[in-house]
């Protein structure tokens, strides 16, 4: 059985250096205190709304995320790498993008094949030859990171499209800077509250450059009843801009407009959380009541901005992920700092066959699904599930990637009857604009089963609040 790395332990040694002063106060804690604390922070998202969503028969409706009062600790220098993968890989995504749908050089040089992104549906062939502010097409990026050793970190995935979740590394340092101010007093932690601001300077770089008055900014949400409507009316009320409805905006004179209480007013930068086929019904999806009709021909002339751009999703299909090394090599001239997981794309032959040899040790996901669904955990599942998703497989083999097992690494984190150590990942949350802004930490995601290697919420997942310590 391979051990997994442990954030606070490593392979079972001496305590790491970046827990140090963590693992001495948790040493002296009993864990009657820290369940009730845990009830605590309860109590404190339950008074600030944060709930997400949960769609499905047995356990439809709103619950809270759980929340693990442990936090994950990275160290300056740890980040410091980090920092440098992730600012590579969101400037080479952009590159790809403005490429893509320009001269597409990286297609005549064979880098991809054509077919990848011409028949994808996240490729939007009425982006072509459209240049947004900056040439930047995703302005909002959360990488997804998995560890497995002291010094391995790796890229689980790339989001391009809509990421979710910076409201939750927000409210969770608030909540554990209110719960455990001696523990702040004794690590000198990197702040993260400064992201909507940082989030309110990016949008404003990316405006239209022919205004002559500062730009409007507005929020554009699905509505209340969307998972992450907590996230859309917190980071809208948080930056101070309008949280707008497709009801509330309307394309008047080449121009989108919201309607306000002193009458229409002219909108600069539309941050949609709605998905692209939902955008504008009149070149999009017809039936759609989430978008705005004719948001996309101003979009195209360069009166509004939209962030993060339509089309960006190409970026972070699954089915061009295991060409990301090559892509960032193409646009860089340098190898990737932060590596990808070794993938296997079924869509090719060979692939597809050592996939089906090997169903009991991979990890088997859609090629466009997300929240942990559609996706096969060989080692976890039975053999009757393996058949099932041989099946699947064998018929629609370009729906599909794997990947190996990983052994995630693994944190201390309050179970039912003892502090034990449970996998989890990180998505930083990275901003594009006239600089780039990464946020000192990010999303921590913990798989509170034990054993289970899925931490999405909507599979029983929870969060941590995510240290990075100053020099």
């Amino acid at each position: 059985m391979v051990v997994p790395f442990d954030e606070m332990n490593g392979f079972g040694g001496e305590v790491r250096a970046p827990y140090k002063a963590f693992a001495e106060w948790l040493g002296v804690q009993h864990l009657d205190t820290l369940r009730q604390k845990t009830a605590e922070a309860e109590v404190l998202f339950r008074r600030s709304g944060i709930t997400f969503a949960v769609y499905g028969a047995e356990e439809a409706g709103e619950r809270l995320i759980p929340f693990d009062i442990l936090p994950r600790i990275i160290s300056a220098e740890e980040w410091r790498k980090l920092e440098l993968g992730i600012e590579q890989r969101v400037r080479a995504l952009n590159a790809f993008l403005y490429d893509i749908y320009h001269r597409q050089e990286i297609l005549k040089a064979g880098k991809i094949p054509e077919e990848l992104i011409v028949q994808n549906s996240a490729f939007l062939p009425e982006m072509i030859g459209v240049d947004p502010p900056r040439g930047i097409y995703s302005h909002i990026i959360g990488v997804d990171l998995v560890r497995t050793g002291e010094n391995e970190f790796m890229v689980l995935e790339d989001n391009t499209r809509t990421p979710s979740g910076v409201s939750y590394m927000l409210e969770n340092r608030e909540t554990m800077m209110h719960l455990f101010p001696d523990l702040f007093s004794r690590n000198r932690v990197r702040p993260v509250e400064n992201y909507p601001d940082a989030l309110l300077k990016t949008l404003e770089s990316v405006a239209p450059s022919n205004l002559d008055a500062e730009p409007t900014i507005a929020l554009l949400t699905p509505g209340v009843y969307n998972s992450a409507y907590f996230e859309h009316s917190f980071l809208a009320d948080q930056m101070g801009v309008e949280l707008v409805e497709s009801s509330d905006l309307v394309v008047v004179d080449g121009l989108l407009r919201m309607k306000t209480t002193e009458g229409m007013k002219r909108v600069d930068v539309l941050y949609r959380r709605v998905d692209d086929d939902f955008l504008d019904p009149l070149v999009f999806e017809p039936t759609s009541l989430l978008g705005v009709p004719g948001i996309f021909d101003v979009y195209r002339s360069g009166r509004v901005t939209i962030v993060n751009a339509p089309g960006a999703g190409i970026a972070d299909d699954k089915a061009i992920y295991s060409y990301i090394p090559s892509i960032i090599e193409f646009y860089t001239g340098k190898a990737p700092i932060l590596a990808n997981v070794e993938t296997y794309s079924c869509r090719e032959a060979d692939s597809l066959k050592y996939v089906l040899d090997h169903l009991a040790e991979l990890v088997v996901k859609e090629v466009h699904g997300s929240g942990g669904y559609g996706m096969l955990v060989g080692p976890k599942s039975t053999k009757e599930q393996i058949e099932t998703f041989r099946a699947k497989l064998v018929a629609n083999p370009k729906n599909y990637i794997a990947q190996p097992t990983l052994s995630l690494s693994t944190c201390p984190t309050l179970a039912d009857t003892s502090v034990a150590p449970r996998h989890l990942d990180l998505r930083p949350f990275v901003l594009i604009g006239d600089q780039v802004r990464l946020m000192p930490g990010g999303l921590t995601r913990v798989a509170l089963k034990k054993g289970s290697l899925v931490v999405n919420s909507s599979q029983g997942g929870g969060t941590k609040d995510t240290w990075v310590l100053q020099e």
